[in-house]
């Protein structure tokens, strides 16, 4: 029987599914209209954006596109960002890979003395690093080079890569690791074929979060490619922005197009990278 007292409970859980549905409705129309009003500035021309800045204007002006791919150097800023992404969470993956395992399933001297170090490094602010990188990479003939970059990116973004690979390889039972060995298998056959193929989730985790630090980061890139050439395509939007500071619709154009690349890895690896997130952050 529906007693009073189990009403209100019923009443009481229902209003606070309610709650929590509409606050979760308002932070995600909070997150997601930056990215409407940034597609609908995109589609519109100068006298339709003057005519109008909050909302979708018919029909949709696609010029801008055009404009803001001939305005500037958007083709030649994609392929140099998209070098510093791939080379930097290449790099940064492998040697965190390897790093984590140590660290998870051997026993050496210092182990956690070393991981404690590592784990501080992560809070260190990158503007800290930029002088005394500078004045090594002008001795070392590093400056002005992608590989230059591309080390210090991978060196940024491997303390937390360790550290979540480390937290997960120590859910992985110690005891598959060791029947790879009684059957006669050396360390990289181990990793090559047991390791790696459980550690796709938390893999796919650490390239997803890093490839959008990287493709997002301005100051390293300013400071360390400052060749026109070189340039990545945060450098080079801010370059393009100032030449377009009038005409809005074509800089936001622009802005789309660099945004677009880093939306849809998240979105083609958005479970994957859930579940790496579960499986390597959470336990340990």
């Amino acid at each position: 029987m529906n007693t009073p007292r189990r009403r209100v409970r019923l009443l009481r859980r229902t209003g606070g599914e309610v709650l929590r549905g509409l606050l979760l409705a308002l932070s995600s129309a909070a997150a997601l209209y930056p990215v409407v009003w940034l597609v609908a500035m995109s589609l519109k021309s100068k006298p339709q954006y003057l005519a109008g800045k909050l909302f979708f204007s018919w029909p949709p002006f696609f010029g801008n596109l055009a404009a803001a791919l001939q305005g500037g150097r958007f083709l030649l800023w994609f392929v140099n960002s998209t070098i510093m992404t791939v080379g930097a969470v290449l790099l940064c993956t492998l040697v965190a890979f390897f790093a984590a395992f140590a660290f998870a399933k051997m026993a050496f001297r210092g182990r956690e003395l070393i991981m404690n170090l590592n784990i501080s490094l992560m809070v260190i602010p990158v503007a800290v690093l930029i002088v005394p990188l500078f004045v090594l990479y002008t001795r070392t003939r590093l400056m002005s080079t992608y590989p230059g970059l591309i080390i210090i990116y991978a060196a940024v973004c491997l303390p937390f890569s360790v550290y979540l690979l480390t937290n997960f390889f120590r859910t992985v039972p110690d005891e598959i690791v060791e029947a790879g060995v009684i059957d006669g298998a050396s360390i990289l056959q181990i990793l090559s074929r047991v390791v790696v193929p459980l550690s796709g989730p938390p893999i796919t985790t650490l390239i997803v979060v890093n490839a959008l630090w990287v493709w997002n980061e301005l100051l390293l890139a300013l400071v360390f490619l400052p060749k026109d050439d070189l340039r990545t395509l945060m450098v080079g939007i801010t370059v393009f922005k100032s030449r377009y500071n009038l005409d809005v619709p074509v800089t936001m154009a622009g802005l789309l197009m660099t945004t677009l690349p880093m939306v849809l890895l998240y979105v083609v690896f958005q479970r994957v990278f859930i579940r790496g997130l579960t499986a390597g952050a959470l336990k340990g």
